[in-house]
């Protein structure tokens, strides 16, 4: 989003993309065959079980393990136990195999086994000296363990054990990775599970979150917080936050310590009670809501008021907060070209806006925007910049339109110490790229996965950006109902609540520089996804009625069509199901 005439002129990424799908009877891969039968379970030799796969919970990233063509990568999420897990890409005809070469005694019988999520996971043992094996599962959207044994021949000494996905597929995961049997000189990773983590306390409290903390213990890589008996949170360090927690509640909480070996029995329970909520006095922002956002500058569209926006907006977001010399602050500046006599009339503007049940937060970045928090003091003078403009104007929060890039680690400490001082009524919403959400692994993406439970709506910008990739990995081009419906799939089913994803366009012609669609295409849309009808050639495979809404790019050239484009949206999104 910009100052000047044509929205983000300038600023069009392209992004295709190339799938090719060979047949799979053109295909020679034995390892891709159907699972094996397990190995006779009447092996000789057997001795106390050990795993003898090091890194078995790539806790230690890649190390001792080797993926084809950098197809793999640790990741934080999702996880099964600690805090990482091997997520691993196929391409084109490659499987995106990942292997490691174990030490085994010969004549011996060892159990394979592994957790896995995602499409067509495999998990194998080869150079066993006897019968390889392997084992495989369709897909499944949780994780779900995989396991068989092998017995190794009279001069087998290593054994090669892998997993893969499948050709043409998306990213398979993969956590946990055990093959227990006699240890065959290669040494192992710990093999006694830690002691239990004593004195868990809680500190800091809000609204919404709770800090703990507990002593740390010597032989743990990672910790499992529990909260009334369910997991909620993993951790390498001996502290955490709890977040997503409900003002004025009691929680019980507990951890358990982790390493190679398995995870220790639980901490005994310390409870800790969360504050009162608190935050503007703007509107409770509806189940289904319109966002637009409001020029704080001229730029040849209709110059408006606060009091001037169609009542049809939910959520107003004023353009845009300024930098200051100080990394990571942000202030406001009102531009006298929009028309106030004083500042206290834009307050009164505002406050009028929260009497009629409407939230008005203020939007940081922008093409132009300059502002970077990339440090822990940069994050908190983010957060307490932002928090004082809220008190001072009466700001129900913040959009995040940082067009430049952000650092997912620090945006999301910054938000999190402003969601700590503002309370559960906080307002925040995102308005990235297409570009920026196109992968879970991107930075706009992470962030907003980050801060999920205090996360308002994502109103993707789905304009200005050339072709982009739907979720089912088909090639679409801006300005029709394919693109919005495929593109908004990829954050649906990448991770976020159907309430937090958004149809961001420009409300005319002249707002941007491309991708402008009618009204009547984006009502389509929002059919489509929450009720499967309006669908284009693309449909998909599930509905979501609960999607919060469209945004639009801006009220002021929305004025300027003479409000054709919140006539029509605005009640389309208030009647969504």
């Amino acid at each position: 989003m910009d100052r000047v005439r044509q929205g983000r002129p300038g600023f069009r990424r392209r992004f295709g993309a190339v799938i090719a799908v060979g047949a799979a009877s053109a295909l020679a891969v034995t390892a891709l065959a159907a699972p094996a039968q397990s190995a006779d379970a009447g092996a000789t030799n057997v001795q106390a079980d050990v795993n003898v796969a090091k890194n078995a919970g790539f806790e230690s990233d890649l190390s001792n393990w080797t993926c084809a063509a950098g197809s793999g990568a640790a990741v934080t999420s999702p996880v099964h136990g600690g805090t990482k897990a091997l997520k691993a890409t196929p391409s084109g005809q490659g499987t995106a195999e990942c292997s490691q070469v174990v030490k085994v005694k010969p004549n011996s019988t060892y159990k394979l086994s592994s957790w896995v999520q995602g499409s067509y996971a495999y998990l194998g043992a080869r150079g066993t000296g006897t019968t390889d094996v392997s084992t495989w599962t369709p897909g499944n959207s949780a994780w779900q363990q995989l396991s068989t044994s092998f017995t190794t021949g009279a001069n087998t000494t290593s054994v090669t054990v892998y997993t893969h996905g499948w050709y043409g597929q998306s990213a398979y995961y993969v956590d946990d990775v055990n093959v227990f049997g006699p240890d065959g000189g290669g040494g192992t990773d710990p093999v006694e599970i830690p002691a239990v983590p004593s004195g868990l306390a809680a500190g800091t409290t809000t609204s919404t979150s709770v800090d703990l903390s507990w002593t740390p213990v010597s032989t743990a890589t990672a910790y499992t917080v529990y909260r009334d008996g369910t997991k909620v949170a993993s951790t390498s360090g001996a502290s955490t936050t709890v977040t997503g927690l409900t003002p004025e509640t009691t929680y019980s909480f507990q951890v358990s310590a982790s390493n190679a070996a398995g995870e220790s029995a639980k901490s005994t329970a310390v409870s800790a009670r969360t504050g009162k909520g608190g935050g503007g006095d703007g509107g409770t922002v509806p189940k289904h809501a319109l966002t637009g956002y409001w020029q704080n500058f001229n730029n040849g569209a209709t110059v408006q008021k606060l009091r001037d926006v169609s009542s049809q907006y939910d959520i107003i977001a004023v353009s845009f907060a300024d930098a200051t010399t100080t990394p990571g602050q942000i202030t406001f500046n009102l531009d006298p070209a929009v028309g106030y006599s004083s500042t206290a009339d834009f307050k009164a503007d505002i406050a009028a806006k929260h009497a009629a049940g409407k939230s008005v937060i203020l939007s940081v970045g922008g093409e132009k925007g300059t502002i970077s928090v990339n440090s822990d003091a940069s994050a908190t003078a983010f957060a307490n910049s932002a928090y004082a403009l809220m008190q001072e104007y009466g700001f129900d929060g913040v959009d995040i339109d940082l067009e430049n890039g952000l650092n997912p680690t620090y945006m999301t400490k910054a938000l999190r110490q402003l969601a700590a001082k503002a309370g559960s009524k906080l307002v925040l919403t995102m308005a990235p790229q297409t570009i920026d959400m196109q992968s879970t692994s991107g930075g706009y993406f992470q962030t907003a996965l980050n801060v999920k439970d205090i996360l308002t709506v994502v109103n993707m910008q789905y304009y200005n950006s050339g072709s982009m990739l739907g979720c089912d990995g088909k090639v679409y081009s801006q300005g029709s109902v394919d693109f919005l419906t495929a593109l908004a799939c990829i954050q649906l089913e990448g991770g976020l609540d159907p309430s937090q994803v958004g149809i961001g366009v420009p409300a005319s012609t002249r707002g941007a520089g491309s991708g402008y669609v009618a009204p009547s295409v984006v009502n389509n849309a929002l059919d489509c996804l929450t009720r499967g009808t309006g669908c284009g050639s693309f449909k998909p495979s599930k509905t979501y009625p609960g999607l919060r809404g469209a945004m639009t790019w801006s009220t002021n050239w929305d004025a300027t069509a003479g409000h054709a484009w919140s006539n029509a949206v605005g009640p389309k999104v208030h009647s969504l199901p």
